[in-house]
């Protein structure tokens, strides 16, 4: 068995002397493991970083071995992590959160073609948080937890919305709140691709999906925690916004 593909990055570890299993998220392979020979040399090892653009060849004796691959670099984008914390945070979170979430073997070329579009911006921190964001939403879609923010879910307006509900992940107006508007999560308009997306709306926004991902995504995969990369990156970026 062997295939060929393109792919990025998401973990590598150490195995035996001189080996690394490396784990990688490909648009017709989706997440895949295999075993990188020489792997902890001094040529290969620095091309084996969290974020990495592979051209990647696996091959096994069966479909179900884990299998070896051979790598040869595309993009790394180790230096422009590096040199920024926030970076370096948001790069974490999403290779985490893709290992975290995605099946291993199964496809997903539309959240690979996005997640690929969102590393290629990580030199741009202005706009960085703001596609992350995206990301999360287009990450929840994916694995069938899409939020559906068009209409209250209480009264079917489109008028004057402000949380998103708990439990349906639907939009709820100020009118159809009422009573219960304290156990709601923030809608803010950045979530509806409205206004001008203002920092501090993407950190509200941030906790609405951040709950989805643990109490809907995170829960049905066995009540799992989210990797702590995740809440990092978003601690990170919130006390930005305190600092003068």
């Amino acid at each position: 068995m062997e295939w060929r593909d393109r792919g990025i990055l998401l973990s590598a570890r150490r195995h035996g002397e001189t080996s690394a299993i490396i784990e990688v998220f490909t648009p017709e392979q989706g997440r895949h493991a295999g075993v990188v020979r020489g792997g902890t040399s001094r040529k290969i090892a620095p091309i084996l970083q969290p974020g990495a653009q592979l051209d990647l060849a696996w091959r096994a004796r069966l479909e179900d071995h884990i299998g070896a691959f051979t790598v040869e670099p595309v993009r790394s984008r180790a230096a422009v992590a590096m040199g920024d914390r926030l970076a370096l945070a948001g790069l974490n979170a999403v290779t985490s959160l893709v290992g975290f979430c995605l099946p291993e073997r199964e496809p997903h070329p539309a959240l690979y073609a996005r997640t690929e579009a969102l590393l290629d911006l990580l030199g741009q921190m202005e706009l960085w948080p703001l596609a992350y964001l995206r990301w999360e939403l287009g990450l929840l879609e994916e694995m069938g937890y899409a939020l559906d923010l068009s209409v209250c879910a209480v009264t079917g307006s489109a008028e004057d919305l402000r949380y998103v509900s708990p439990r349906s992940g639907r939009a709820v107006s100020a009118a159809g709140a009422g009573d219960w508007a304290d156990r709601l999560l923030p809608l803010p308009p950045v979530l509806r691709g409205e206004g001008d997306a203002p920092d501090h709306e993407i950190a509200q926004a941030f906790r609405t999906t951040g709950h989805f991902l643990q109490a809907h995504l995170a829960a049905d995969l066995g009540a799992r925690p989210l990797p702590e990369a995740r809440a990092r990156f978003v601690e990170l970026f919130s006390r930005s916004l305190q600092t003068p």
